[in-house]
């Protein structure tokens, strides 16, 4: 597993905290696993969630508007600014870690990237991600009237706006990354899933959603014909019964064992599920491919072969 590799590698939340003091720490403790890989000789393609930081955006925006009897800001808007705030510190985070290593930091950028999602997905009919702060049942529904939201109560904890979360069927600036990656320039691109968009006629609308980040990883793994899937999260390995006392974490499984694992309830969902689905989904879309799902601070022993659990296409 050390011949050189194209990798898209997708960055979980603990990559980058919840706030911006955190944040900036963080995406130093990050950029190392990153430019370890380059160092390694690997190409490697960014993508990074966005959960926290685009809750704190669309939470402020709608105080604003609140504030100033102003529009509301769509949260596609705040998505797209998600993607600017985080790469802006990512991008510096990588070149501050390729000057301490004595080495010249390569072309990089942040690309502002929508993605297309099917406007008749079945997502939009039951909308089940949560975004935004907790509301009492009354300032929910007014909210709900005033602005056209859907809200759900969350566990006890209060009510909140919810918005779907469709799958990805298109990257947009597709082509841009293809040109920038083949040049090898360092592309951070797809940020928090990306913007979701439908087409409509010749125009890209923004709709209210949330895109997995990790389907959009595998998404773009597939289109720019990558050898590897590498999604960083906050464990080693994947688990099966997990927070049992016969967990047992998995060194590989194939794309059927993976399959029927899901079957059996083993990943939760918002959680493992769609890292394993998006690994799945990327495997089977072409030979030789492999996902492999490991701890942020193990990527280069994963790279080896030595930790990580891979997701492979199996017989």
């Amino acid at each position: 597993m050390s011949e050189h590799k194209k990798i898209v590698l997708a960055l979980g939340g603990n990559a980058l905290g919840n706030t911006l003091p955190e944040q900036l720490k963080a995406a130093q403790v990050t950029t190392k696993a990153i430019v370890d890989l380059i160092v390694d000789g690997h190409e490697v393609v960014i993508v990074h969630g966005n959960g926290p930081q685009v809750g704190v955006i669309n939470n402020a925006m709608t105080e604003y508007s609140q504030n100033n009897n102003s529009f509301t800001v769509p949260l596609s808007v705040c998505v797209a600014m998600s993607q600017a705030y985080i790469g802006y510190d990512i991008q510096n985070a990588l070149r501050e870690e390729f000057l301490n290593r004595d080495r010249e930091p390569p072309a990089m950028a942040s690309l502002v990237t929508q993605v297309r999602v099917d406007a008749e997905d079945p997502a939009f009919k039951d909308p089940t991600k949560p975004i935004g702060g907790f509301m009492t049942k009354e300032a929910a529904l007014k909210e709900a009237g005033a602005r056209g939201w859907i809200v759900k109560e969350d566990a006890g904890r209060g009510y909140r706006r919810v918005v779907a979360s469709p799958r990805p069927v298109e990257i947009i600036e597709l082509k841009a990354i293809r040109a920038m990656a083949d040049a090898g320039h360092l592309v951070i691109c797809c940020g928090g899933g990306g913007i979701p968009v439908v087409s409509q006629g010749r125009h890209l609308a923004g709709v209210p959603a949330v895109i997995d980040k990790d389907l959009s990883a595998s998404l773009l793994a597939e289109s720019i014909e990558a050898d590897m899937l590498l999604i960083l999260t906050a464990v080693e390995k994947v688990a099966i019964h997990f927070g049992k006392p016969d967990q047992k974490g998995l060194d590989a499984m194939t794309v059927a064992e993976a399959e029927k694992y899901i079957a059996d309830g083993e990943f939760a969902p918002g959680s493992m599920l769609p890292k394993v689905q998006a690994g799945i989904r990327f495997v089977k879309s072409g030979p030789d491919r492999v996902a492999l799902i490991t701890h942020l601070q193990k990527a280069r022993e994963a790279l080896k072969g030595t930790t990580g659990t891979r997701i492979i296409r199996g017989a």
